[in-house]
């Protein structure tokens, strides 16, 4: 799975964020910023991702996943 496939899978399923996919086709580093993490611990906004990813992960086209996830706020 090529990054930018990554990208817009994130971007039509996680509303108004910002991402930047990186990766060699089955692991990938992924740095979203959206408004969508506020008030949520880590791993809550891990799960917000994983789940859109899931598919893809258990069909093994994605290996790994190293994420960072940001409120807009966080990012500055």
């Amino acid at each position: 799975m090529h990054p930018d496939d990554v990208k817009k899978l994130l971007l039509a399923n996680l509303a108004d964020c910002e991402v930047s996919v990186g990766g060699d086709g089955r692991h990938f580093d992924i740095t979203i910023v959206g408004s969508l993490f506020a008030g949520l611990r880590p791993v809550q906004r891990q799960q917000k991702v994983y789940a859109v990813l899931q598919d893809e992960i258990s069909a093994g086209t994605i290996h790994a996943v190293n994420m960072k996830t940001l409120t807009p706020d966080e990012c500055q």
